[in-house]
């Protein structure tokens, strides 16, 4: 007769709810372990971690993107715009039609200044940043489509402003797999928790839950709050060798009575979320850094962020996210000067010690590196209700700056324009598909046969559209 289930839950649904998902993380990892790699775009079930060879040779091999949450203003940061002072305190002479009410065009209160062989032209605020000049791909003619917060952060992070769908992360995971089965092969940091609807933006939406983003606030410094039941705070590593002897035993149970050999002939997913235990506390421990090394990047939260992300990196994660914003956002609706300085100043040492660190370790070439928000902001200047002016910019989709470095990108130039006034993309304009696309080129992938089969149509990323920025490729 066969024995009824040891217990009424299914072993997908323990793992997830046990441990903040780490269970599920040891899972995705078994699932994951094979002896060589696969197509892209196997078995999603039997390998959705493995190894896999995407379409042809890439460029790059892992990606981080330092996400910053709020928007940005592009014309006082990476798009100078000199006729904005030529007709500040007069009526603007084109229309800019935003959500809130604005006034005169407002000149950036910043300076900017050429940079590198290349000549590119980066706000003051930026003055680390500035030295990787000629690595950089400034794109100045991105366009999204509303100028909503959520919608234009799903956009940007899962390729769709209105429906669920998996995250970019999820995308590349789903084609490439991980390059190690102990650690999460996507990790979205932020710093003091999530940002609005933050957990939609590193969603598997219907690739499988094993490629979701795992999230760390990395506002802490100690692992076990980095990292929460990284270390059982009852049992010696002995006993919970025992415990796990005893699971075994439960799982070979529960395969008989399921019998699901796809699946069960394969889970020894407590012993992968123990093994795990070590890595991923190696990974995370910045003891471990040089004193000199952890003072390059800045003994702050988005320094310390920033030096763990280059410490996944080197350790095989696929996709590491770093949100920038989250508590404080650049949605400077007022007093844009101080707010913009102030956040610029937070990631600029980080950011740039991070471009010097991958180079040095000869892992740029093969690390892609995306820096920006959802969408830009007004040229003009945000009114409130009282109609005077309130020294901010209010959201702005029409047109906005992102850049690219490393991965295969050609650095030191600025890619598209926009209008005189920074507001509309005019020249090469670029929607976020054309960037998943590029994304996804360097990385060994053409977007339009990287699908998912998911009721009854194969998804992409790209949706039904998305060019390849060949310019930007070296």
């Amino acid at each position: 007769m066969t024995p009824a289930p040891p217990f009424p839950l299914s072993r997908r649904d323990l793992l997830a709810r046990s441990g903040l998902g780490l269970g599920l993380l040891g899972l995705a990892g078994v699932l994951g372990e094979t002896s060589g790699p696969v197509q892209a775009g196997g078995d999603p079930l039997l390998e959705p971690l493995a190894v896999k060879a995407p379409h042809f040779a890439p460029r790059a091999k892992r990606v981080i993107h330092i996400f910053l949450n709020g928007g940005p203003s592009q014309v006082d940061t990476f798009d100078p715009k000199p006729a904005l002072a030529k007709y500040a305190d007069q009526p603007a002479p084109i229309s800019f039609t935003t959500e809130r009410k604005t006034g005169s065009p407002l000149p950036s209160p910043f300076g900017f200044s050429r940079h590198g062989e290349s000549g590119l032209e980066i706000s003051d605020i930026f003055p680390k940043l500035a030295g990787h000049a000629d690595r950089l791909a400034v794109i100045r003619s991105m366009h999204a489509q509303v100028p909503n917060h959520e919608p234009s952060l799903m956009l940007m992070n899962c390729g769709d402003s209105v429906q669920p769908r998996p995250s970019v992360g999820s995308w590349i995971l789903y084609g490439l797999g991980t390059e190690n089965q102990n650690l999460p092969g996507f990790v979205a940091m932020c710093p003091g928790g999530h940002p609005v609807k933050g957990p939609d933006n590193w969603q598997s939406g219907f690739l499988p839950g094993t490629l979701q983003g795992t999230s760390i606030d990395s506002q802490h410094t100690e692992i076990e709050k980095l990292i929460e039941n990284i270390r059982s705070p009852h049992a010696s590593a002995a006993v919970q060798r025992h415990q796990l002897d005893w699971l075994q035993k439960l799982n070979a149970a529960h395969r008989e009575a399921r019998g699901d050999a796809r699946l069960d002939a394969r889970i020894h997913s407590f012993e992968m979320a123990f093994r795990m235990q070590v890595e991923a506390a190696e990974a995370f421990d910045l003891t471990r850094e040089s004193a000199p090394m952890r003072a390059f990047y800045g003994d702050t939260v988005h320094g310390r962020q920033t030096l763990i992300a280059r410490r996944l990196l080197e350790r095989g994660v696929r996709y590491v996210q770093l949100w920038h914003g989250a508590g404080q956002p650049w949605d400077n609706h007022e007093q844009i000067e101080s707010n913009h300085r102030t956040l610029a100043g937070q990631i600029d040492q980080p950011v740039a010690a991070l471009l010097t660190d991958l180079a040095e370790r000869g892992m740029l070439d093969e690390t892609l590196v995306l820096f920006g928000g959802e969408f830009g902001r007004t040229p003009t200047v945000e009114l409130g209700g009282d109609g005077k002016a309130k020294a901010g910019r209010d959201h702005n989709h029409y047109g906005f700056s992102v850049w690219l470095a490393g991965g295969g990108i050609k650095g030191g130039q600025a890619y598209g324009a926009t209008d005189d006034f920074g507001f509309r993309a005019v020249d090469k304009p670029v929607s976020v598909h054309d960037l998943h696309a590029t994304m996804l080129h360097l990385l060994g992938f053409d977007h339009e046969q990287l699908t998912y089969r998911y009721a009854g149509r194969d998804f992409r990323l790209t949706d039904v559209s998305g060019t390849v920025l060949r310019e930007l490729v070296g």
